[in-house]
């Protein structure tokens, strides 16, 4: 089973808003805080944003090698489309609007989403209607 994710972000006062927005909305509850990082946790893993001192960057490229998304169960059809529309208010960017909500293919109904760093989270819709 997966224990965590940590995400290096350049601006954690920036990224925890969208981020923490959206994970909250998906269920995860807010676990650690400290001077250079926030976690959440769900179901026993969590997720962290941290802005090391060590960063090398202050974007992250999901076209290079490394992460590309992160894709969370989102329940509903409905339920998708309610955060879609609801994540531009909260510093999140749609990806693939010509092909939402099904730029995964035919058989799938998900929003594509992108922060102001770069990282994309993939709002999968686990229930048919």
């Amino acid at each position: 089973m997966l224990h965590h994710v940590e995400l290096w972000v350049p601006d954690l006062a920036g990224a925890a808003g969208p981020w923490g927005w959206l994970l909250g909305e998906l269920g995860w509850k807010p676990y650690q805080d400290w001077p250079g990082g926030r976690s959440w946790l769900c179901e026993g893993v969590y997720l962290v944003l941290e802005q090391s001192p060590a960063l090398s960057g202050d974007v992250h490229d999901r076209l290079a090698p490394g992460l590309n998304h992160l894709a969370f169960n989102a329940g509903s059809r409905a339920e998708v489309d309610r955060l879609t529309t609801e994540s531009a208010d909260h510093g999140w960017a749609l990806l693939f609007p010509d092909r939402h909500p099904r730029a995964g293919g035919p058989d799938s109904y998900a929003a594509y989403l992108e922060d102001a760093w770069g990282f994309e989270v993939e709002l999968q819709s686990g229930k048919p209607e």
